[in-house]
């Protein structure tokens, strides 16, 4: 192979560079990209090592009481569609994974005839008053630690409020 060969691969190798470069800084030129704004879409709880707290917005808390007096049956029934592959909403329904809902307004905690409650929920004691409904429909797994619940909650509260609605009219 003599010096003129050589001289063209290299010659094409130097061609194809400038060609890669050169089309890449006219991608540069026509698209102008700007680096993501780390503050731009925030997941609610979840704070980075290191991090400083930023003050988030507060939701105002509306006492259950207030919003169950404008509370829909008719939404609460549209909710609490999510509900029926492991619960019963009927008189005398049978349990599924989950306990039957029919009259579990003001029901005791943990007492429903023919089902076996966790731990978590046995030991809460109590009533399923307004309160009690609206704790656990927002974060089961928060309001009583170690329940089997697997439902993430609802977060809500006119959600809530017209599902406990619902659950009241169920007598």
């Amino acid at each position: 192979m003599d010096s003129f060969e050589l001289n063209k691969i290299f010659g094409a190798l130097c061609f194809t560079l400038l060609v890669y470069l050169g089309v890449q800084n006219l991608g540069d030129i026509l698209f102008h990209t700007e680096p993501a704004d780390p503050q731009a879409y925030v997941v609610e709880g979840v704070v980075e090592e290191g991090a400083v707290a930023v003050a988030a917005v507060v939701e105002e808390v509306v006492p259950i009481a207030e919003l169950l007096q404008t509370a829909s049956i008719e939404k609460g029934m549209k909710t609490a569609k999510k509900c029926i592959s492991c619960h019963s909403f009927e008189a005398g329904g049978a349990n599924k994974i989950g306990p039957a809902l029919w009259g579990i307004v003001d029901r005791e905690v943990g007492a429903g005839a023919g089902f076996k409650y966790s731990e978590a929920l046995a030991g809460l004691g109590g009533q399923w008053d307004y309160e009690a409904l609206n704790g656990f429909l927002e974060n089961p797994k928060k309001y009583a630690v170690g329940t089997n619940m697997a439902f993430a909650g609802l977060r809500k509260a006119n959600d809530r409020a017209n599902i406990i609605a619902y659950l009241d009219s169920l007598k």
